[in-house]
Formats: structure tokens, C-alpha cells, sequence
């Protein structure tokens, strides 16, 4: 007999606030972090030289091509070879506030939660051990915490250390959600 996931509202919850609260511990106790992101060589010279393209939030490239069949001229093949070559995230002017992002990490956490709980409702049954319902939670909450960061060493050049270190975070996130199912799994 399968769990209605409807009756694991409380184990998707309580891992998501759990998650929550320590990846807030991770982030504002811990300094391992810090040295996530370099900064530039002359970074004031660099960001007065950009200032005036008055550049949009986004995601850019530079050099990037009109099109792909553009990526083979020799013009293309020129800049690349110049370089810089850059992958940027450009975010709004000002102080960089939270609230959004501390909400919409808080319904991630909670979606996360919700496939865990959905695969575990699939193939756990009431009563299941302890153990087994936070092997089957932990390794889906793994998959959706850490297995995609690894794509940013792959294809946009972030060191392997941050990825490493974020891939980390992960675990210790689908360990506290696997924790919260394996406490709370209806009997």
C-alpha cells in the first residue's frame, strides 16, 4: 500500500524550514564561501569602463556571436583569441537585498521536499523503517539539491572548488530532508 502524498505535507514542510535553517547557518556562520567569486584585477577601473553600457540584469557573453554559424569566422575566431573570454551575470544597481530570493529559496526547498516525498510515496508504504524512507528522501533530495550544480564546472568554467563546495552544501540539505521524512513518515 502506497502513502497519499497528501499526508506528507508535514515531513516536505519541516525539511524545508530545516534546509532553510541551516543552509542560513551554512552561509552567514561559515566563511567557506567567501572566496566563492574573485574579483577582477582593477575592479574599479573595470566596473567604470562598463558603467556606461548601463548593461541590463542578465546572463552575457563576451565575445558572442550574432548567430552559430557565426562562432567559425575569422573575425570571431580573433576576438576569442584577443579575449577576454567572459560568461557575467549582470544584477540590478543598488544594495543587493534577500527577501526574494530567501522566499523563492524557501518554495525550492519546499519542491524539493515535494518530489522526495512524491518518489517516496510511490514506493514506501506506511510503517516503512526509518532508514529506508531516508535512503529513498535523502538520495531524491540529493539529486534535486546537487547533481545540477556540477554543470557550471562543466560547461561555464566555474572552479571545481565552489562546485565542490556547494555540491557539500547539498548533501548536508537532502541529509536534514531525508532526517525530516525519516522522523515523520506516517505509520
Amino acid at each position: 500500500m502506497m502513502v497519499s502524498l497528501f499526508s506528507l505535507w508535514l515531513p516536505i514542510l519541516v525539511g524545508a524550514v530545516f534546509v532553510f535553517i541551516v543552509s542560513s547557518v551554512v552561509h552567514m556562520v561559515f566563511s567557506y564561501h567567501w572566496n566563492d567569486f574573485g574579483a577582477v584585477p582593477r575592479q574599479d577601473e573595470v566596473a567604470s569602463a562598463l558603467r556606461p553600457f548601463a548593461i541590463p540584469p542578465g546572463e552575457y557573453m563576451i565575445p558572442k556571436p550574432a548567430a552559430r554559424k557565426d562562432m567559425k569566422t575569422p573575425q570571431f575566431q580573433d576576438k576569442l583569441n584577443k579575449g577576454p573570454v567572459v560568461a557575467m551575470t549582470v544584477f540590478p544597481n543598488g544594495q543587493f537585498t534577500m527577501g526574494k530570493q530567501l522566499i523563492l529559496w524557501f518554495v525550492y526547498c519546499a519542491v524539493v521536499g515535494l518530489f522526495a516525498g512524491y518518489v517516496a510515496s510511490r514506493t514506501l508504504g506506511p510503517g516503512t523503517e526509518y532508514l529506508q524512507v531516508f535512503r529513498v528522501t535523502g538520495t531524491v533530495a540529493f539529486a534535486g539539491y546537487g547533481l545540477a550544480l556540477l554543470q557550471a564546472s562543466i560547461w561555464f568554467g566555474r572552479r571545481w572548488s565552489t562546485t565542490l563546495k556547494a555540491v557539500g552544501d547539498a548533501l548536508a540539505y537532502a541529509l536534514v530532508t531525508a532526517g525530516a521524512f525519516g522522523w515523520l513518515w506516517p505509520s
